[in-house]
C-alpha cells in the first residue's frame, strides 16, 4: 500500500481533490511520530487553497437551556440534570454582544438558540435582531436555530443571514448513540434547505464522543458530501449532568490528527476551531492553526468558557496569520 501522506501531497496539495473515506481512515491511523508531517502537509494545503487569513467569529445564545432534545453531550437539554437554566436575551443585549464581537476584529456573529427548531416567536426575535445588528454594527450575521422548514430557510435568507449553522454532529452510523429525539436525516435535510435558500452552510460536529476511527472517517466523508462552506470542529467537553458527563476527553494527538486529516478531506473549506479545544489541546491549539485550521471562535461558547479573545488574536499575530477582513454581504 502506498504512503497516505505521499498520496495526499499529490492528490490534495497539487490537484485540490480531497481524500476519500478509505484514505481518511488511513490518515487517521498514522503513528504519532508522523503527526508533525501530516500537520505540515495540512498547513501547506490550507495555504495553497485557502490562503493565510483566519476568520474570527463570536457566538451568543438568544435562548439558553430548556431544549426538548436529548443530545447526550449537551448541557442545554431540558431532559438532563445539568445546571444550565433557561434564559432569553433581548434585542439590545444581542446588539451589544454583536458590537463586542466586532470590536475583536471578528467578521462573523452567530445567533444561537437551544431549540428543536424555531417557532414564530423566535423567528420574529431573530428577524428584529438581524435588522438591528445590520443597522448598528455592520457585521456578517449567522444563525443556528435548529431544524428548519423551507419557508423558514427562505425567510432567514431574505433577512440577509449570511451563514446558517446546523451540525451533523457525528457519523450517520453513530448518530443513534448520541441523540434519540431526532434523526441524522432530519439534520441533513436542513443542511440541504440552507443551501437551496442561498445561505452559506456551516456544518460540523463533535469529535471524541466514543466513535471509532472508522466512524470518524465516515463522518468526514459525509461532511464533505454536503459541500459546506465552513466546518466547525468541536471536541467533547464532558458536561456534568449529561449522559456523556463522565467520558474522558480525547487525547491531544488524536485531536490534532483529526484536524490535519479533515483539512486533507476538504482543502477549500473554512475549518474552524470551536468548543472543547481548550481542554483537549490547551496551548497545543497553535499546532492546529499551523495544521489546517483557518478560523476560530473567540471568547466563550454557549455554556462553557473559551480563551480570552486577546489571547487568540495575539497567537495569530505571533503566527503572522492575518485576521480576515469583513466582506460585507448584508
Amino acid at each position: 500500500m502506498s504512503d497516505i501522506l505521499d498520496e495526499a501531497r499529490g492528490q490534495v496539495l497539487h490537484e485540490g481533490r480531497g481524500l476519500d473515506e478509505g484514505q481518511v481512515a488511513r490518515c487517521l491511523s498514522i503513528p504519532d511520530d508522523r503527526l508533525a508531517g501530516a500537520l505540515s502537509l495540512a498547513h501547506e494545503v490550507r495555504m495553497r487553497w485557502c490562503g493565510p487569513e483566519v476568520e474570527v467569529e463570536g457566538i451568543v445564545s438568544v435562548k439558553t437551556g430548556g431544549c426538548p432534545e436529548d443530545c447526550h453531550f449537551c448541557s442545554q437539554s431540558g431532559q438532563f440534570s445539568s445546571p444550565v437554566r433557561a434564559v432569553w436575551l433581548d434585542i439590545a443585549e444581542l446588539v451589544a454582544a454583536a458590537g463586542a464581537t466586532a470590536a475583536t476584529g471578528a467578521t462573523e456573529f452567530c445567533i444561537v438558540a437551544a431549540v428543536r427548531g424555531p417557532d414564530q416567536r423566535l423567528m420574529s426575535q431573530v428577524a428584529a435582531a438581524v435588522r438591528a445588528i445590520t443597522a448598528e454594527v455592520g457585521i456578517n450575521v449567522a444563525c443556528s436555530l435548529g431544524i428548519l422548514t423551507p419557508a423558514q430557510a427562505d425567510e432567514l435568507a431574505g433577512l440577509g443571514v449570511h451563514r446558517y449553522n446546523h451540525n451533523l454532529e457525528a457519523a450517520r452510523s453513530f448518530f443513534g448513540q448520541i441523540v434519540t429525539t431526532h434523526t441524522w436525516e432530519e439534520r441533513a435535510g436542513t443542511c440541504a434547505l440552507v443551501k437551496a435558500a442561498g445561505m452559506e452552510l456551516c456544518c460540523g460536529g463533535i469529535i471524541g464522543m466514543g466513535e471509532s476511527v472508522a466512524q470518524r472517517a465516515e463522518f468526514a466523508a459525509q461532511l464533505a458530501s454536503l459541500g459546506p462552506d465552513e466546518v466547525p470542529l468541536n471536541f467533547l467537553n464532558p458536561r456534568p449532568g449529561t449522559p456523556f458527563g463522565d467520558r474522558e476527553p480525547m487525547s491531544a494527538a488524536d485531536a490534532l490528527r483529526t484536524v490535519g486529516t479533515y483539512r486533507l478531506v476538504m482543502p477549500r473549506t473554512i475549518l474552524r476551531f470551536a468548543g472543547g479545544r481548550e481542554i483537549t489541546l490547551g496551548e497545543l491549539a497553535e499546532r492546529g492553526v499551523r495544521g489546517g485550521v483557518n478560523a476560530l471562535i473567540v471568547g466563550n461558547y454557549l455554556t462553557t468558557l473559551g480563551r480570552a479573545p486577546d489571547e487568540d488574536l495575539r497567537m495569530l499575530e505571533d503566527l503572522r496569520m492575518p485576521v480576515g477582513v469583513l466582506s460585507k454581504v448584508l
